[in-house]
């Protein structure tokens, strides 16, 4: 697997960090309704079977069906099923929903942590709607810092502005 991975119908791409595990195949095939929903991309520091006494970080990109949330109009009001979702996982907010524009694209972002033991894990899901779908970027890691690390790989083409005449 090259440590690149492009999807150009939404024009993202995401550097792999060197030596991850790729398993977007079996995240893909546990998945329940792949009419409404598909992940693009579950990468992690270790294979799931190598246990370890540091979190096991990752990046898992989907993509939704916006229909599947009714009502939804911004990629902020899809905070209250991830955050549901979250919370029941034994996450907790560590604040509201808040912009965070990457290479001008419009995106959102949340922030959240789960202590178990020793050990505080940090995961930080970013959204945005286009072309009527939900693209859901999570980021799990030991630390605020890797996360945002984790964060920094994530890049959007340029939005092409049509030329003058």
């Amino acid at each position: 697997m090259n440590n690149i991975y492009r999807n150009a119908s939404i024009g993202f791409r995401y550097t792999i960090p060197f030596g991850w595990v790729d398993r977007t195949a079996e995240m893909r095939e546990a998945a329940t309704d792949h009419e409404k929903s598909s992940v693009l991309l579950a990468v992690f520091e270790r294979p799931p079977q190598a246990a370890g006494t540091t979190v096991n970080s990752a990046v898992v990109i989907a993509v939704e069906a916006a229909s599947s949330y009714p009502g939804l109009k911004s990629a902020a009001q899809y905070f209250g099923p991830v955050t549901e979702l979250t919370t029941a996982k034994g996450f907790t907010p560590v604040a509201e929903p808040y912009e965070f524009p990457v290479d001008g694209r419009p995106i959102v972002r949340r922030d959240f942590q789960r202590t178990m033991g020793s050990i505080t894990m940090h995961q930080s899901t970013l959204a945005m709607l286009t072309k009527g779908s939900i693209v859901s970027f999570t980021f799990l890691g030991s630390s605020y810092d890797e996360v945002t690390q984790l964060v920094e790989q994530l890049t959007f083409e340029r939005v092409k502005k049509p030329a003058h005449k």
